[in-house]
């Protein structure tokens, strides 16, 4: 039985773990920011009851902070919560009809079209063409177009319809408002 992937966690070096023989100090104003030694930082940081935390290893010397651990940590959960919560996640819906579709079907088609874009996700419309209904392409598109004009309250077209083998789309992004 395989395991589900897993969050990498980043675990930071702090105190005496850190391996450098220099750091560079950064931050409030705790201490004046630069290189010290890496006993002198760690003296600096138990003098004040908290802890050094290396934050960026790559650098030479690596850059170091005198915090709280914990409170480093939760901090840092928090940020990466906050930044995920202001990721938009768009969807993509499809809504498909036929050329020769009717006055209600197209309406009800179009309701279910505005509650997807005042949801926020984009919509993608096709008209289908079976067998020989494919001689009404420009009916297609004029369903199209007109699907697009009713629509235009809540969305704007981000893509004209285009034909792709026996089906022609137009997508829909929803309007800010």
């Amino acid at each position: 039985m395989s395991r589900p992937l897993q969050e990498k966690k980043v675990r930071y070096r702090i105190n005496n773990n850190i391996t450098s023989n220099k750091v560079r100090l950064v931050g409030d104003s705790i201490i004046e920011n630069g290189i010290y030694t890496i006993e002198k930082a760690v003296q600096f940081s138990k003098d004040r009851g908290l802890d050094l935390i290396e934050i960026n290893p790559k650098l030479s010397p690596p850059v170091c902070k005198i915090l709280d651990y914990k409170k480093f940590l939760y901090e840092q959960k928090k940020r990466k919560k906050q930044f995920k919560a202001k990721q938009i996640k768009i969807n993509t819906k499809e809504i498909r009809f036929g050329p020769q579709i009717g006055d209600h079907d197209g309406k009800v088609k179009i309701k279910s079209a505005e509650k997807f874009l005042m949801r926020g996700d984009k919509v993608k419309v096709f008209v289908f063409f079976k067998g020989r209904s494919i001689v009404y392409k420009d009916q297609g598109k004029m369903k199209l177009l007109k699907f697009a004009e009713e629509i235009g309250e809540y969305g704007k077209v981000e893509q004209m319809p285009v034909m792709e083998g026996k089906r022609m789309y137009m997508i829909l992004a929803p309007k800010k408002f």
